[in-house]
Protein backbone atom coordinates (compact mmCIF):
# COMPACT_ATOMS: atom_id res chain seq x y z
CA UNK A 1 0.00 0.00 0.00
CA UNK A 2 1.73 3.15 -1.33
CA UNK A 3 1.67 6.03 1.99
CA UNK A 4 -0.83 8.37 1.62
CA UNK A 5 -1.31 11.46 3.86
CA UNK A 6 -4.89 12.04 6.16
CA UNK A 7 -6.15 14.61 6.29
CA UNK A 8 -8.81 15.69 8.95
CA UNK A 9 -11.06 18.26 7.58
CA UNK A 10 -13.91 20.45 9.17
CA UNK A 11 -17.69 20.02 7.48
CA UNK A 12 -17.91 23.04 5.32
CA UNK A 13 -19.54 23.38 2.15
CA UNK A 14 -17.79 26.42 0.54
CA UNK A 15 -14.96 25.46 -2.16
CA UNK A 16 -11.53 23.84 -1.59
CA UNK A 17 -9.50 25.66 -4.36
CA UNK A 18 -5.98 23.98 -5.77
CA UNK A 19 -3.50 24.64 -2.53
CA UNK A 20 -6.15 24.58 -0.15
CA UNK A 21 -5.17 22.59 3.28
CA UNK A 22 -8.65 20.49 2.31
CA UNK A 23 -7.46 19.94 -1.98
CA UNK A 24 -5.35 16.81 -1.97
CA UNK A 25 -4.08 17.59 -4.59
CA UNK A 26 -2.58 20.50 -2.53
CA UNK A 27 -0.17 17.92 -1.05
CA UNK A 28 3.41 16.77 -2.21
CA UNK A 29 2.22 12.65 -1.59
CA UNK A 30 -1.63 11.07 -2.16
CA UNK A 31 -4.12 12.22 -0.21
CA UNK A 32 -7.37 11.44 1.73
CA UNK A 33 -9.29 13.61 2.91
CA UNK A 34 -11.89 12.32 5.74
CA UNK A 35 -14.52 15.15 7.02
CA UNK A 36 -15.17 15.26 10.55
CA UNK A 37 -18.97 15.67 10.55
CA UNK A 38 -20.97 18.27 12.79
CA UNK A 39 -17.41 19.94 13.26
CA UNK A 40 -18.34 23.24 11.99
CA UNK A 41 -16.26 26.43 11.31
CA UNK A 42 -17.70 28.00 14.33
CA UNK A 43 -17.28 24.96 16.66
CA UNK A 44 -13.38 25.00 16.19
CA UNK A 45 -12.47 28.76 15.09
CA UNK A 46 -12.91 29.48 18.57
CA UNK A 47 -10.93 30.28 21.74
CA UNK A 48 -10.21 26.98 23.74
CA UNK A 49 -10.85 23.33 22.66
CA UNK A 50 -13.66 22.13 20.92
CA UNK A 51 -16.48 20.02 22.41
CA UNK A 52 -15.60 16.97 24.03
CA UNK A 53 -17.80 14.71 21.47
CA UNK A 54 -16.07 16.38 18.56
CA UNK A 55 -12.58 15.83 19.82
CA UNK A 56 -13.62 12.20 20.10
CA UNK A 57 -14.58 12.33 16.51
CA UNK A 58 -11.49 13.75 15.60
CA UNK A 59 -9.33 11.10 17.10
CA UNK A 60 -11.81 8.47 15.60
CA UNK A 61 -11.74 9.84 11.83
CA UNK A 62 -7.74 9.82 12.75
CA UNK A 63 -7.30 6.36 13.87
CA UNK A 64 -9.27 5.15 10.69
CA UNK A 65 -7.10 7.00 8.44
CA UNK A 66 -3.93 5.18 9.92
CA UNK A 67 -5.75 2.06 9.99
CA UNK A 68 -5.89 2.76 6.18
CA UNK A 69 -2.14 3.69 5.78
CA UNK A 70 -1.80 6.62 6.78
CA UNK A 71 1.75 8.09 7.31
CA UNK A 72 0.99 11.49 8.41
CA UNK A 73 -2.19 13.35 10.20
CA UNK A 74 -3.37 16.69 9.33
CA UNK A 75 -5.98 18.78 9.18
CA UNK A 76 -7.75 21.55 7.65
CA UNK A 77 -8.01 24.27 10.39
CA UNK A 78 -5.11 25.55 12.34
CA UNK A 79 -7.33 25.95 15.68
CA UNK A 80 -6.48 22.41 16.26
CA UNK A 81 -3.63 22.84 18.04
CA UNK A 82 -5.22 22.87 21.06
CA UNK A 83 -5.78 19.01 20.77
CA UNK A 84 -2.58 18.66 18.71
CA UNK A 85 -0.47 16.50 21.71
CA UNK A 86 -3.63 14.13 22.94
CA UNK A 87 -4.36 13.36 19.14
CA UNK A 88 -0.48 12.80 18.42
CA UNK A 89 0.01 10.84 21.61
CA UNK A 90 -2.73 8.36 20.79
CA UNK A 91 -1.44 7.37 16.92
CA UNK A 92 1.76 5.74 16.17
CA UNK A 93 2.24 7.97 13.08
CA UNK A 94 3.35 11.95 13.12
CA UNK A 95 0.77 14.32 13.62
CA UNK A 96 0.91 17.83 12.79
CA UNK A 97 -2.87 19.36 12.95
CA UNK A 98 -1.46 23.05 12.64
CA UNK A 99 0.68 25.51 10.74
CA UNK A 100 1.41 26.65 14.62
CA UNK A 101 3.25 23.61 15.58
CA UNK A 102 6.34 25.55 12.70
CA UNK A 103 6.33 28.58 15.44
CA UNK A 104 9.23 27.15 17.86
CA UNK A 105 11.21 26.01 14.72
CA UNK A 106 10.38 29.26 12.58
CA UNK A 107 11.30 31.46 15.87
CA UNK A 108 14.75 29.66 15.90
CA UNK A 109 15.08 30.23 12.31
CA UNK A 110 14.95 33.74 12.70
CA UNK A 111 16.87 34.54 15.59
CA UNK A 112 14.57 34.69 18.02
CA UNK A 113 12.61 37.78 16.52
CA UNK A 114 8.91 37.82 16.61
CA UNK A 115 6.36 35.67 14.20
CA UNK A 116 3.90 36.99 12.68
CA UNK A 117 0.59 34.77 12.58
CA UNK A 118 -2.17 35.36 9.96
CA UNK A 119 -5.13 33.61 11.25
CA UNK A 120 -8.32 33.64 10.24
CA UNK A 121 -9.81 35.17 13.45
CA UNK A 122 -7.35 36.66 15.57
CA UNK A 123 -10.15 37.89 18.36
CA UNK A 124 -10.62 33.59 18.66
CA UNK A 125 -7.19 32.87 18.84
CA UNK A 126 -6.50 33.18 22.74
CA UNK A 127 -3.34 32.71 24.24
CA UNK A 128 -3.90 29.03 24.81
CA UNK A 129 -3.42 27.96 21.46
CA UNK A 130 -0.43 30.17 21.14
CA UNK A 131 1.09 28.10 23.99
CA UNK A 132 -0.05 24.52 22.89
CA UNK A 133 2.40 25.33 19.89
CA UNK A 134 4.93 25.51 22.33
CA UNK A 135 5.33 29.36 21.40
CA UNK A 136 5.35 32.21 24.17
CA UNK A 137 2.21 34.45 23.54
CA UNK A 138 5.05 37.49 23.87
CA UNK A 139 6.76 36.58 21.10
CA UNK A 140 3.70 36.39 17.99
CA UNK A 141 2.15 39.14 16.64
CA UNK A 142 -1.13 38.44 15.30
CA UNK A 143 -3.54 39.78 12.39
CA UNK A 144 -6.90 38.80 11.09
CA UNK A 145 -9.24 37.72 8.88
CA UNK A 146 -12.95 38.36 10.82
CA UNK A 147 -13.24 41.45 9.81
CA UNK A 148 -12.90 40.91 5.80
CA UNK A 149 -16.11 40.60 4.33
CA UNK A 150 -15.29 38.01 1.79
CA UNK A 151 -12.92 35.41 4.03
CA UNK A 152 -15.60 35.88 6.89
CA UNK A 153 -18.73 34.42 4.46
CA UNK A 154 -16.76 31.85 3.42
CA UNK A 155 -14.91 30.46 5.88
CA UNK A 156 -16.18 31.70 9.25
CA UNK A 157 -20.21 31.58 8.87
CA UNK A 158 -22.19 28.36 9.59
CA UNK A 159 -22.14 25.65 6.84
CA UNK A 160 -25.38 26.67 5.73
CA UNK A 161 -24.50 30.12 4.68
CA UNK A 162 -21.16 29.74 3.62
CA UNK A 163 -20.76 31.05 -0.10
CA UNK A 164 -20.60 28.32 -2.56
CA UNK A 165 -18.42 30.10 -4.63
CA UNK A 166 -16.05 32.97 -4.18
CA UNK A 167 -13.56 35.01 -6.85
CA UNK A 168 -9.97 33.44 -5.79
CA UNK A 169 -8.56 37.26 -7.08
CA UNK A 170 -10.94 38.92 -4.36
CA UNK A 171 -10.12 36.57 -1.59
CA UNK A 172 -6.21 37.07 -2.63
CA UNK A 173 -6.74 40.88 -2.04
CA UNK A 174 -8.31 40.62 1.37
CA UNK A 175 -5.89 38.51 2.38
CA UNK A 176 -3.01 40.11 1.52
CA UNK A 177 -4.37 43.57 2.54
CA UNK A 178 -4.37 41.54 6.19
CA UNK A 179 -0.93 40.53 5.80
CA UNK A 180 -0.26 44.73 5.40
CA UNK A 181 -2.27 45.79 7.72
CA UNK A 182 0.29 43.13 10.25
CA UNK A 183 3.04 44.21 9.05
CA UNK A 184 2.58 47.97 9.22
CA UNK A 185 0.97 47.21 12.61
CA UNK A 186 3.84 44.57 13.36
CA UNK A 187 7.39 45.72 10.92
CA UNK A 188 9.52 44.29 13.59
CA UNK A 189 7.83 40.44 12.98
CA UNK A 190 10.69 37.77 10.66
CA UNK A 191 8.58 35.60 8.94
CA UNK A 192 4.46 34.88 8.80
CA UNK A 193 2.87 31.78 9.74
CA UNK A 194 -0.41 30.82 8.39
CA UNK A 195 -2.76 29.32 10.86
CA UNK A 196 -5.44 29.08 8.27
CA UNK A 197 -5.62 25.72 5.69
CA UNK A 198 -7.37 28.18 3.27
CA UNK A 199 -4.56 30.25 3.30
CA UNK A 200 -1.51 28.65 1.53
CA UNK A 201 -3.15 29.19 -2.03
CA UNK A 202 -2.18 33.01 -1.25
CA UNK A 203 1.35 32.25 0.33
CA UNK A 204 3.36 33.37 -2.47
CA UNK A 205 1.38 36.29 -2.79
CA UNK A 206 1.82 37.50 1.07
CA UNK A 207 5.72 37.07 0.52
CA UNK A 208 5.43 39.01 -2.67
CA UNK A 209 3.27 41.89 -0.39
CA UNK A 210 5.33 41.48 3.02
CA UNK A 211 9.03 40.42 1.98
CA UNK A 212 9.03 37.74 4.71
CA UNK A 213 9.03 34.46 4.76
CA UNK A 214 5.43 32.66 4.77
CA UNK A 215 5.13 29.12 6.11
CA UNK A 216 1.98 27.41 5.86
CA UNK A 217 0.05 23.80 6.94
CA UNK A 218 1.45 22.13 3.63
CA UNK A 219 5.24 22.88 4.10
CA UNK A 220 4.51 21.62 8.06
CA UNK A 221 3.57 18.43 6.05
CA UNK A 222 5.91 18.14 3.73
CA UNK A 223 8.68 18.42 6.81
CA UNK A 224 7.21 16.17 8.95
CA UNK A 225 7.11 13.32 6.19
CA UNK A 226 10.40 13.44 5.39
CA UNK A 227 9.62 13.51 1.20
Amino acid sequence: MSPFIGILSLDTRFPRISGDAGNPESYHLPARIRVVPGAGSPDIVRDGRPAPELVAAFKSAAENLVSEGACLITSTCGFLITVQREIAVSLPVPVVLSALCLLPMVRQMVGGRPVGVLTASASALGAGAIRAAGTSPEDVRIGGLQDSALFSGTFLALKDAQHAAFDPDEMQAEVCGAAEALLARSPDIAAIVLECGNLPPYAEAIRRVTGRPVFSILDAAKLVSGT
